[in-house]
């Protein structure tokens, strides 16, 4: 699709998400045991056939890039395809950026020099499956200046969304971001239609947009609060109905922002349901990554006799379960459980050591924690909340570099 270029918004502070962020940016946190969140969007990005990606980073960039490096160094510039990472350059003033809407505004320079017809806007945070090519066509045969990609949610959850009401043909007619009030479906009142920060701009409108939301002291530059809003009133903006995409029987109708520590948890242990929501084991749909080579992970009996067991769990290469218990849990790779260790409903990041004798349940261990011998975790809420962060509904959360006394 050498008319279309894709640019990733990569660089929020994910502050809800800590302290999982507090030395990462939120596209680069760890989930589901070996991927990280951004590679659900690059990984859609690579099966819709758009391979031409600006990421723009920008605070604690550092192991994104690192992991974009390693895992995504894959496109040929010799086809026009590449994937580039783009921190602030300052080439519109002397700030960092400022919002969704500014992030791209100082980088027109970038646009300008694609060619592209078409931009489409993605977050790189968002856990999802999606074809992006039905969007794109809908995009075209409209003549859309802007199109959302948008879905149905509970009228009690709209508020944390952008909400939008649209004409019979999809077209957007009003849009309000996290009203306290949210306009219902006209024909289902316990529902609204959501945005889901999914976008595919006509470069001309995008520019035009950008270049006048930029001459406004008083805008927050944002899409949701400034753009958007201002293009319903004088432009074609047009709502994408997401998993209506034709074609794809298989596709996922499953799409999850994990920007807090409970949502983030919970989209972890929807990997563990009998029929996950989200299939990551489907063929022609595969999620790439980046992960170390190590050997298989095992289960092995302890030198007392007991045996090393894993229930329901995920286990990546490298794992050794040595007469330890898993229920539940999501292990990441090169995890060590020692002998009489029992973790439940927990997620444990790359190189955790889980001593002797442990407890833990209903926690998230950071990457290269060391647990010493018969720690418990997620028992004593009193205990837990003199030493780490718990989350409203009680995850318990080991941040890297903590160490025990």
């Amino acid at each position: 699709m050498q008319d279309t270029l894709t640019v990733i918004l990569a660089g929020g502070m994910g502050s809800r998400l800590a302290p999982l962020t507090q030395d990462r940016a939120k596209p680069a946190v760890p989930f589901g045991g070996k991927y990280r969140i951004i590679d659900f969007t690059l990984s859609n990005c690579l099966h819709s056939g758009l391979r031409r990606l600006l990421v723009l980073t920008q605070y604690k960039s550092h192991s994104l890039q690192k992991h974009l490096r390693d895992g995504w160094s894959i496109f040929n510039p010799e086809l026009g395809e590449y994937i580039t990472a783009v921190p602030p350059q300052m080439r519109k003033g002397e700030t960092w950026y400022e919002g969704t809407a500014d992030a791209i505004y100082q980088n027109l320079w970038l646009l300008s020099r694609s060619e592209a017809k078409h931009v489409v806007v993605l977050s790189g945070d968002h856990i999802y499956r999606m074809d992006y090519k039905p969007m794109l066509k809908q995009h075209k045969e409209t003549g859309a200046a802007l199109t959302i990609a948008c879905m149905e949610v509970p009228v009690e959850e709209a508020s944390a969304f952008g909400v939008m009401d649209t004409a019979p043909n999809n077209q957007i007619i009003s849009f309000l971001e996290k009203p306290s009030d949210p306009p219902t479906l006209a024909d289902d009142p316990t529902k609204s239609l959501a945005s889901m920060g999914i976008y595919i701009f006509s470069m001309d409108a995008l520019v035009e947009a950008l270049e006048q939301d930029a001459a406004i002291a008083t805008s927050s530059h944002d899409f949701g609060h400034d753009i958007i809003p201002k293009l319903i009133d004088t432009e074609g903006v047009y709502a994408h109905r997401f998993g209506c995409e034709e074609g794809r029987v298989s596709q996922d109708a499953y799409w999850r922002d994990v920007g807090t520590i409970d949502s983030f948890y919970q989209a972890n242990m929807d990997l563990l349901d009998p029929v996950p929501p989200i299939d990551l084991y489907q063929d022609d749909w595969g999620i790439r990554s980046y992960e170390r080579q190590r050997p298989p992970s095992r289960t092995v009996p302890s030198v007392t006799g007991n045996q090393g067991i894993s229930i329901n769990s995920i286990v990546a290469n490298g794992v050794v379960i040595s007469g330890g218990s898993v229920q539940r849990s999501i292990l990441s790779s090169n995890v060590k459980v020692g002998d009489g260790a029992t973790i439940i409903n927990s997620i444990l990041f790359d190189e955790v050591k889980i001593g002797e004798h442990c407890e833990l349940q209903n926690c998230i261990i950071d990457k290269h924690v060391i647990v010493p011998d018969g720690t418990r975790i997620g028992y004593d809420p009193q205990l837990d909340s003199e030493r780490f962060t718990i989350s409203e509904q009680g995850i318990v959360v080991v941040p890297e570099g903590y160490i025990f006394e």
